[in-house]
């Protein structure tokens, strides 16, 4: 018979390894895929031909991949297995850098990015669901160190971007766009090789699930009002997001605030979020995540909906923080709620379910806050996340109130 100290301390070493594989498995996918579209695509595309139009098309579509599949995905994945979907993941995150190495013609960035698109479509979701399935009990500690991980990634992504352009800037051609793409295949090889890696705990079908079961899964997260409300939630943050990440350089830019200081405004927001979130999710595990929830929604609208009132450098830097403080404060939460009050076969779908609304609301909130800042003012754009924050937790509010 094991010790029982023993075999607490294997499980705590494998947990750990566990942790680190996903952060790792994370950190370098978000990385290759944030590469290939920060900053160097609009520019790739602009230096291919493409018009505003067809840049903002070729910008929107890798979002619409995440709308379309993240909730299928997550569906399947409680059926035929978390390990079949990450390989699948892993096979688009390897192929599609080569792709934009081949094309000439700016309109075929469209499929391109939207076949992209689906690699984040299928992982998000997937190690999600293996997330607060192995670590149910700390499940929110987890995803927030997951989310951390991925944070590093995206922050690292346009930064080494921006100096590959530049270095090889005077090379003929578009070499110095094709180079961030062959870097961007580079990283995710490490995605391909971990993804055959990973083992199920558990045997699952090889049959696909049928209309029935996705038309079950579809109907049991949206008929009730916790999984309602909380994707709600999730969409008026990332709505809130998309108008702060997409209006504020131009706000700033009216105010005379130099491009550098612009993306020191951006930088700390992204490092207190990947610093935080560890933290905010050990605390989600040990107290009410409504709360955390709604507290977290709040300080994002004020944040967004202060922006408008604010005069210098210091200001705009002060809410961003706050911004970042509010994003890891719900985030991290809502998933962690939405995997408490989910069935264990359905984890997957919920979450699937969670990130298709969270790229609605991210996709959204530049285009609605674009239209009422071009009829109205800048003012009454930023206002509109404000008010949507408040309308959505005050809704969350009294669909999960005094519910277990």
């Amino acid at each position: 018979m094991s010790c029982p100290i023993i075999t607490i301390g294997r499980r705590f070493f494998l947990d750990q390894q566990m942790v680190y594989y996903l952060s790792l498995l994370g950190f370098f996918a978000i990385f290759s895929t944030t590469i290939s579209k920060n900053p160097v695509l609009p520019l790739f595309s602009q230096a291919l031909g493409a018009d505003d139009a067809v840049i903002g098309l070729i910008a929107a579509v890798s979002p619409l991949a995440g709308i379309l599949f993240s909730f299928p995905v997550g569906v399947l994945s409680d059926h035929i297995g978390r390990r079949r979907l990450l390989i699948t993941s892993g096979v688009v995150f390897l192929s599609a850098p080569f792709l934009y190495l081949l094309i000439t013609n700016p309109v075929w960035l469209i499929p391109v990015r939207f076949f992209h698109g689906t690699a984040t479509a299928i992982l998000g979701p997937v190690i999600s669901a293996i997330i607060a399935e192995r670590f149910f009990e700390n499940k929110g500690a987890m995803l927030g160190q997951y989310s951390s991980a991925t944070l590093i990634g995206r922050t690292a992504a346009p930064l080494i971007g921006g100096i590959i352009i530049s270095y090889f800037a005077f090379y003929p051609g578009l070499i110095q766009y094709r180079m961030v793409y062959v870097v961007a295949a580079i990283a995710a090889v490490p995605v391909f090789i971990m993804t055959l890696m990973y083992r199920e705990n558990l045997s699952v079908s090889l049959a696909l699930p049928g209309f029935i079961q996705f038309r079950e899964s579809f109907v049991t997260f949206f008929s009730y009002p916790r999984f309602r409300a909380t994707a709600l939630v999730e969409m008026a943050t990332y709505f809130a997001f998309g108008a702060f990440e997409t209006f504020l350089p131009l706000l700033l830019a009216s105010q005379s605030i130099s491009a550098y200081q612009t993306g020191f405004i951006f930088a700390i927001q992204v490092l207190i979020i990947a610093g935080t979130k560890p933290y905010f999710g050990r605390l989600a595990d040990r107290s009410d995540k409504r709360v955390q929830i709604a507290a977290g929604l709040i300080i994002v609208g004020f944040s967004v909906g202060s922006l408008p009132l604010l005069s210098s450098f210091a200001m705009f830097l002060l809410v961003s923080a706050l911004l970042g403080l509010g994003m890891s404060l719900s985030t991290v939460a809502t998933s962690a709620y939405v995997a408490d009050v989910a069935r264990k076969e359905q984890i997957g779908a919920s979450m699937g379910a969670l990130s298709s609304i969270m790229d609605i609301g991210h996709s959204a909130g530049p285009l609605v806050t674009g239209i009422i800042i071009t009829t109205v003012n800048y003012a009454t754009g930023f206002l509109a996340s404000f008010l949507l924050a408040i309308v959505i937790t005050a809704v969350f509010i009294i669909a999960v109130r005094d519910r277990v």
